[in-house]
């Protein structure tokens, strides 16, 4: 599911709400989610997941094509990690 189509389904669940005002909600839930993270804060959605940010340490790699040894820098990458009740769901419990 890509963003557009989960704002079409809370749309067409909730007739009440207009579509701009659905899209600007989503927008500003994944918003708020990516300035916590930016922030290098925890994001926990009960039930659903958890966001964070894991710092990767700078470290020595290789060309594949070459083989020569590559210098790569310090960095921080997004993780999730689901919760309890998604992975129960997943696997058909």
């Amino acid at each position: 599911m890509i963003r557009s189509e989960l704002i079409q389904k809370i749309a067409d669940e909730n007739p009440h709400l207009y579509q701009r005002d659905v899209e600007r909600i989503v927008n500003t839930i994944f918003e708020e989610i990516t300035n916590a993270m930016a922030r290098g804060d925890r994001v926990e959605l009960r039930g659903f997941g958890a966001f964070s940010v894991k710092k990767r340490d700078a470290r020595v790699g290789r060309n594949p094509r070459t083989g020569d040894s590559v210098e790569v820098e310090e960095k921080h990458v997004p993780f999730f990690k689901t919760g309890k009740l998604l992975r129960d769901r997943l696997n058909g419990k």
